[in-house]
């Protein structure tokens, strides 16, 4: 179990703590006391893990990679993906360690990469045009997954047969199946998911490239159309080859309220509004699920909503304020409605597998949240304790300090950042000769000399983000651990948004 962080009584020492000693005093000190432009010192280089984190994307791309690609050892892959159903669905990314094209989380990350941009993009200077093209290597290959009417091709590879190899993606010979969802076997969480991917990102492009914008939301619009028409979890068809890894637990109906969230926001059509005022409460608005990651969507939706209401003042959206204070005062250690765990070093602690997402999910819901109340005036009252949008800002920096190294064993969770990060991470590409190394091919299973080897991994995966540390802040850095050695696209998307904010705020870009 993670330590349950304070009660009243230790609330009363928060209070008292000084901003020297962050992390000693607990996940939540007294606000970090700044002037709003430029404080003097920081501790970190958030510009620094801002370019990292989005320079990892490269890393993961799958297909033929273009000229000015920057991780080097890296080649051509999955060339052929989408042959075995007669389409192409070359690119887009590996989500993870293995060499499987899971829709579900890629749609997922699009969405988180898109959001990033959209609020902090005016922010990121020179790494704006790196963050879009992240988007975009993402994007093509969903309107590729999208092209045929009433079908979404979710995934390219059999995730048990190729973890059965410990393989290069460049020699990859495994199986790569293709997988759909259609009328008759619907799936409109990762329908309604892509959907959102496709809106959010046509924010991203509305400016600079208009043209791309609107392919991208008329598709977004179509698949919609899809998710909301043929209802149905898409591991029912597919659980045989979706689950455990990425089974969708809670439902469709998270997905369709963030779909229509985010086509509201692109379209600005009324019909997306009317839509969220009939279903919102049938879809979970007001569930108390306080979990957002790539599985389920409730409380970003929730914060995505409250901006219409707190900024733009659609009355009818008044409870989505509710409903995101709910989410904020969950988090609060102490406040009368607190739920979250922490790690004894500070960390949010949601559970064992890949917790770092929702540690970097949660970062960017509350920097969000914090500028949408910066804007309205507003504050939030969890039962009595007022919070303020600079306490939920000083939350979420204590959480990124923590991942890029303010914890107990000093240890930068994001590869290639700071003296101290991660060597041997549960990553095939990154623990295996390169190409340009051993050119010869390396066989399925002789991979596995390289993965039980205590040697650090050869190839850098810079800016990729782990698991994480367990809930006693403990970290083993062991290659066949995947849940906390392995890196995903879905933990660093989030992130880039949160550094980004984070180096303009202490004007480091």
């Amino acid at each position: 179990m993670a330590v349950s962080l304070p009660s009243f009584a230790l609330l009363s020492l928060l209070l008292a703590c000084s901003t020297v000693s962050l992390l000693q005093c607990a996940a939540f000190p007294t606000p970090f006391h700044h002037h709003h432009h430029h404080p003097r010192f920081a501790k970190h280089n958030y510009g620094d893990a801002l370019t990292k984190s989005i320079l990892f994307f490269e890393g993961q791309r799958s297909g033929k990679l273009p000229s000015n690609q920057r991780i080097t050892w890296r080649r051509e892959s999955g060339l052929s993906d989408g042959a075995a159903m007669n389409v192409d669905l070359v690119g887009g990314y590996y989500d993870a360690g293995d060499n499987v094209k899971f829709g579900f989380p890629m749609a997922f990350t699009t969405t988180m990469l898109s959001w990033s941009v959209v609020e902090f993009g005016g922010l990121m200077k020179g790494e704006l045009s790196n963050a879009k093209e992240a988007i975009r290597w993402a994007t093509d290959y969903l309107l590729k997954a999208t092209a045929h009417p009433d079908t979404i091709y979710v995934q390219v590879g059999e995730a048990n047969k190729d973890h059965a190899c410990w393989e290069r993606p460049e020699d990859m010979d495994t199986p790569r199946s293709v997988f759909k969802v259609d009328k008759n076997s619907p799936g409109s969480d990762v329908a309604a998911e892509t959907a959102a991917a496709l809106a959010a990102a046509s924010l991203v492009f509305r400016r600079s490239d208009p043209t791309y914008s609107k392919l991208l939301v008329r598709r977004a619009i179509r698949v919609f159309e899809f998710a909301d028409k043929y209802r149905g979890t898409y591991s029912n068809p597919l659980k045989r080859i979706v689950c455990p890894f990425y089974c969708s637990f809670s439902g469709y109906q998270d997905e369709l309220l963030w779909g229509a969230a985010w086509l509201h926001k692109a379209t600005k059509n009324p019909t997306y509004l009317n839509y969220i005022q009939i279903n919102g409460q049938t879809l979970g608005a007001g569930d108390y699920d306080n979990t957002f990651g790539w599985d389920n969507k409730h409380a970003g939706a929730r914060i995505l909503l409250s901006k219409e209401f707190l900024v733009q003042r659609v009355q009818s959206l008044h409870d989505y304020k509710g409903h995101a204070d709910n989410f904020v005062c969950s988090l609060i250690p102490g406040a009368p409605f607190s739920s979250a765990q922490y790690t004894p070093g500070g960390l949010l602690f949601k559970m064992s597998d890949t917790n770092m997402q929702y540690v970097t999910s949660t970062s960017f819901l509350l920097l969000t949240y914090a500028k949408y109340l910066t804007k309205a005036h507003q504050i939030v009252d969890c039962g009595g304790t007022i919070i303020t949008p600079k306490r939920l800002r000083t939350i979420a920096k204590i959480q990124v300090d923590y991942l890029l190294g303010d914890n107990p064993l000093k240890m930068s969770y994001m590869v290639g950042y700071g003296p101290r990060y991660p060597q041997r991470i549960h990553h095939r590409g990154s623990s295996l000769p390169s190409v340009a190394a051993h050119p010869a091919k390396i066989q399925c299973s002789a991979g596995f000399n390289y993965m039980k080897s205590e040697s650090p991994n050869p190839n850098i995966l810079v800016g990729a983000i782990v698991g994480g540390p367990d809930q006693h802040d403990r970290f083993p850095d062991e290659r066949s651990d995947y849940e906390q050695s392995e890196p995903s696209t879905y933990i660093n998307a989030p992130l880039v948004g949160a550094l980004a904010f984070l180096a303009h705020s202490f004007g480091q870009l």
